[in-house]
């Protein structure tokens, strides 16, 4: 199905119905308190809402939309957890992705814990540019603001930062990524521990 940007997906509190596999674009999943912050991005990698309902739950206190418009197939949460108990190599790599998110959030809190917004905002950037074709963004700094929980101005000063670097060009709902390994310097080891993980987990199995 074609997704719209933040199209809803899982919403907190309410009974899962359907899971979702982003083929093009990526989800954000978000605190759902008054202030929301970003806890988590899942794209063509993953599937969206398979950690509670894998999990045994039916539910989850976090929001789930589209972050990036494109495509994603939907499949009956039933019918996903009948398919992993017929196929338990299905299974196992469902929880192997599971793991890869769990890890994701955690370095999520450790960079939110000790970095500046300069360096979160280079993390953030590659990994939005890991799950779309091509170099650009499509974000506006009210929305970055939004998911780094800071005010719209230090997101502006950061952004102008890097692009002063000459490692993004900001314009109008956009960012295109112009030098990823310079971006890659700038995150640091805030970066890379949950890419490692579904390298090993997913990609080498």
């Amino acid at each position: 199905m074609p997704t719209e940007l933040r199209q809803g997906l899982i919403y907190p509190h309410r009974p899962i119905q359907d899971l979702y596999f982003p083929e093009a674009g990526y989800a954000s999943i978000t605190t759902s308190g008054t202030s929301k912050v970003e806890v988590g991005i899942i794209g063509p990698e993953g599937v969206v809402g398979a950690a509670p309902v894998l999990l045994g739950s039916d539910r989850t206190p976090y929001d789930h939309f589209v972050q990036n418009a494109g495509e994603m197939l939907a499949i009956d949460a039933a019918a996903l957890l009948a398919a992993t108990e017929e196929s338990l190599a299905l299974r196992n790599l469902l929880l192997r992705f599971v793991q890869t998110l769990l890890v994701q959030t955690a370095q999520t809190a450790f960079a939110n814990a000790s970095y500046n917004i300069e360096v979160r905002l280079a993390r953030w950037l590659l990994m939005c540019h890991d799950r779309v074709i091509g170099d650009e963004l499509t974000v506006t700094h009210d929305f970055l603001s939004f998911m780094l929980g800071v005010q719209r101005t230090t997101v502006t000063l950061a952004l102008q930062l890097l692009e002063g670097n000459r490692l993004i060009k900001a314009r109008r709902g956009r960012i295109g990524v112009l030098d990823r390994t310079g971006l890659l310097g700038v995150a640091g080891d805030s970066y890379g521990v949950p890419e490692a993980e579904y390298l090993r987990l997913i990609e080498g199995a």
